[in-house]
């Protein structure tokens, strides 16, 4: 489809739909990922039988502090569970969610479109590439103007021949330090969204100053700042002015990390909050003028995060931080705006 037929329109798995059919929307989980390449192998030899033991109730307490230690816990791949799970958050109110794994985490257009008639749920795929370490050794040596294509057909005829759209350029991965070959990818990506008119949704390295790093360079390459969604603060950025300063830039702000309390984070040297400290900094945006520019999810991607594992579920924001929400002060005009005009605006394309 070119740009001038989706102008206006949010691209699902099943086809293009109006912005007003999404209704309450998540934008960032993964219903199918392959996780493993982030796998720490344990070094002390007691802990090597749990890095490899299947997700039990036995072991549940240990693989939730170690997510990123289990084999096993890495890896979303059961379409029947994905299914069951996600339903939990359409009978909940749920109508629409990004699925935003891409090149590099396992995307899977066949499988996203049966999930999507078989749960009623609208589902926006992602495109382009996750971070280098998840790519072959190759890709450092892809060039911008070849990602850039890519991306393109991904969103206006399919990704490969399964006729399938891709309805947003992201996640795209970036590292910290940030590599090279990650550079050209956000480049390609912001240029891709300037032909073709999707939003544009980056993972930014775990470090407070990437994502601002990240959006000089959008900018550079003539993307559309206003049209991006900078994921993952939640584990990114501590001090409430950096994120300010961060959303004055234009870009939408995202927490997508809820249910996801755990004292330390093990891939970055932050305390990652719990969901009334998300909610606490959500508040202070929108105190400071950026309600408009928030968006919210869990970024599921392993199985303790799952019901059938233990786990929250993607009905948990709907159930028990909409609450937390109102609890604090929030109005239900502000909870619509986070949960269903935002998503609606900035799905949609230009």
């Amino acid at each position: 489809m070119s740009p001038s037929q989706l102008s206006g329109k949010v691209q699902t798995v099943l086809g293009p739909i109006a912005p007003d059919d999404l209704g309450v929307t998540l934008t960032h989980e993964h219903l199918l990922i392959h996780f493993k390449p982030l796998f720490a192998e344990p070094v002390e030899a007691s802990r090597k039988g749990l890095s490899m033991s299947p997700v039990t109730i036995d072991d549940l307490g240990w693989i939730r502090a170690n997510w990123a230690n289990n084999y096993e816990n890495l890896g979303l791949y059961d379409e029947e569970t994905a299914i069951v799970e996600i339903s939990r958050y359409y009978r909940a109110g749920g109508q629409s969610l990004v699925e935003a794994s891409n090149n590099g985490i396992g995307r899977d257009p066949l499988a996203l479109a049966r999930i999507s008639r078989a749960t009623g749920l609208n589902i926006v795929m992602g495109s382009g590439y996750y971070v280098e370490s998840f790519q072959p050794p190759d890709w450092r040596n892809k060039s911008e103007d070849s990602m850039v294509e890519e991306i393109v057909r991904d969103v206006e005829d399919g990704v490969g021949d399964t006729g399938i759209r891709s309805g947003i350029i992201g996640e795209i991965g970036c590292s910290w330090p940030w590599t090279e070959a990650e550079k050209r990818s956000v480049r390609a990506g912001a240029r891709a969204q300037r032909e073709t008119g999707a939003p544009l949704l980056i993972h930014p390295g775990r470090n407070p100053s990437a994502p601002g790093q990240i959006i000089e360079v959008i900018s550079g390459a003539g993307g559309d700042v206003s049209r991006t969604i900078m994921s993952h603060i939640d584990r990114t950025i501590t001090d409430f002015e950096t994120v300010k300063a961060l959303a004055e830039s234009g870009c939408y702000i995202e927490y997508d990390l809820f249910g996801l309390e755990a004292t330390f984070y093990p891939l970055a040297p932050i305390e990652m909050p719990n969901d009334g400290q998300r909610v606490d900094f959500i508040i202070r945006l929108i105190e400071a003028g950026h309600l408009g520019q928030i968006v919210v999810a869990h970024d599921t991607a392993w199985k303790t995060r799952l019901v059938r594992y233990g786990g929250h579920g993607y009905a948990h924001l709907i159930e028990s931080v909409v609450p937390i929400m109102r609890n604090k002060g929030m109005s239900q005009g502000q909870i619509d705006a986070i949960f269903v005009e935002n998503p609606k605006r900035i799905l949609a394309f230009t």
